[in-house]
């Protein structure tokens, strides 16, 4: 007993150490941490330009602020898990949240619905969801043998006692389309029988008047060798059948707040670099905030390590779309990109006529996909393949791009990279500096300026002096260092002196 007594008496000492000197300081997350990327911008422009330029993957988002005039926003880039950290953290700066979503960037399908519940009294919002959701969801497999229901589409819910309004984010399995204007094709194409119907009062809503251009070039992008074709649709469906879609459609048609004739879908919102309103956000001056809707079939996946909560924020973000294993849905518009052209030099050479078939962008890895034709050589065996088509992997991160192959055997191989041409690299972005944000966000969650407005009149001060003279003190000492045995101390000291005196 008395040994017992003894030991029991050296354990609580050694608590009592440890307490008054743990092993280590309780880790406290920063807003700042080393390997985050959290930059904010005052333009666009600038945000997405950094965001494609960061090794990273990051995202652009915008942020409405108080106490500024209406629409005013600026914007940050950072990383998906980055901004869910600090969303519930920082109310007073992140409660106006808008995802962008990029020009060219593979994404969801999506809807903006809403309608001024005085004007509809006798509309049934969720019962008109309900339709809509399976009419798409018909759509989607008449159209791309794509299978769906109600489960794969996150219903949000931002109602207020005046306006019905709702956003569907359609999380499809393992298909996405092209980007967001395709997106708009396609919806603007299964909604024709209703935006053609006679309407009364005024005509004058653009959105009521379309007429889809293109729409006989539908097309399906799917894995190596596979389209699917959307010809029932883009060519001219039978007379009976429109009239049978008008009538089940006519629920879409709702009145605004004028009494005139507009639609429940928002057609508005698939326009380049748009800006999508956030999961548990409001818009500023505004107190309703995108919440589950209660006839929401949708459940989001449980994965280790993260909460149900963040699974249904990231449910759903637009352009949160994984690149593997994805078959990419289009509706074909002719456009030009910046890099075609090169890659028509690599499909054209030694005087084959090479083409590009079609091409995907997948934002989150910054990697373009060109399937090309009548082009077959294989850098993995050496020779021109005799069926199997061939893909240019442009990665606009690291600046490379490199081959890979339709063929089976050549499936796991990935060619040597090679460097892009200089002119279509955006590289010069990365020196992008601290003081080259026009906002900065403290540890409280303030986002003050970075730094006083400077007169455009005046030229800013260079506070470290010309580069120029910079590289040319190096060069200097470099110089002199090679033709020399050894620099003294008071040498160096009396170079930076006289640099400094410059």
């Amino acid at each position: 007993m008395k040994n017992w007594g003894e030991r029991l008496k050296k354990v609580e000492q050694l608590a009592q150490s440890f307490q008054l000197h743990p092993l280590a300081t309780r880790y406290k997350p920063r807003l700042r941490q080393p390997s985050s990327v959290w930059k904010l911008f005052p333009r666009q422009t600038m945000a997405i330009s950094f965001a494609q330029s960061c090794k990273e993957a990051v995202h652009v988002f915008a942020l409405e602020r108080e106490k500024t005039p209406l629409g005013q926003r600026i914007y940050l880039v950072t990383s998906y898990s980055e901004l869910w950290h600090y969303y519930g953290t920082y109310p007073q700066s992140l409660m106006h949240c808008y995802e962008v979503i990029p020009e060219g960037a593979v994404c969801k399908l999506y809807f903006d619905l809403e309608f001024h519940k005085p004007s509809n009294k006798g509309a049934d919002g969720k019962a008109m969801v309900t339709s809509l959701i399976q009419y798409v969801c018909d759509k989607l497999m008449e159209v791309y043998g794509v299978e769906s229901s109600a489960k794969n589409v996150l219903n949000l819910d931002s109602s207020t006692e005046d306006k019905f309004s709702r956003h569907l984010i359609f999380n499809l399995q393992n298909a996405a389309f092209k980007d967001n204007i395709h997106v708009g094709r396609f919806i603007h194409e299964i909604l024709q029988p209703v935006l053609n119907r006679p309407k009364s009062g005024s005509s004058s809503d653009p959105g009521m008047n379309f007429v889809a251009k293109n729409s006989e070039t539908c097309r399906a992008c799917a894995a190596p060798e596979e389209e699917a074709s959307s010809g029932d649709v883009a060519k001219s469906p039978h007379t009976k059948r429109r009239k049978l879609e008008e009538k089940d459609l006519s629920f879409l048609q709702v009145k605004n707040k004028d009494g005139q004739d507009c639609l429940f879908v928002d057609l508005g919102v698939y326009t380049k670099n748009r800006n999508f309103r956030l999961y548990k956000s409001s818009k500023v001056g505004k107190k309703a905030v995108f919440t589950v809707a209660d006839d929401n079939k949708f459940s989001a996946k449980a994965e280790k390590g993260i909460s149900v909560e963040e699974s249904l924020f990231l449910a759903s973000l637009i352009c949160n779309v994984s690149f593997t294993g994805q078959r990419i849905l289009t509706w074909d518009i002719p456009e030009t990109r910046k890099v075609d052209a090169f890659v028509l030099t690599v499909a054209k050479k030694d005087g084959i006529q090479g083409s590009i078939r079609r091409w995907n962008y997948f934002a989150a890895e910054q990697l373009l996909v060109y399937d090309i034709a009548k082009y077959r050589w294989c850098e993995n065996v050496k020779r021109f393949h005799k069926s199997n088509n061939i893909m240019i992997v442009v990665d606009l991160k690291d600046e490379v791009w490199y081959q890979k192959c339709h063929d089976p055997d050549c499936r796991h191989f990935r060619s040597s990279s090679y460097p892009l041409p200089q002119e279509i690299c955006v590289s010069y972005i990365l020196t992008l500096d601290e003081e080259d944000q026009a906002y900065l966000m403290d540890d409280a969650g303030n986002i003050e300026p970075s730094q006083a407005p400077q007169s455009s009149q005046e030229e800013p001060v260079d506070v470290w002096g010309d580069a120029q003279e910079d590289q040319d003190f190096l060069k200097s000492l470099d110089d002199f260092e090679q033709n020399s045995d050894e620099i003294s101390d008071q040498l160096m000291l009396n170079c930076l002196a006289e640099l400094d005196s410059q």
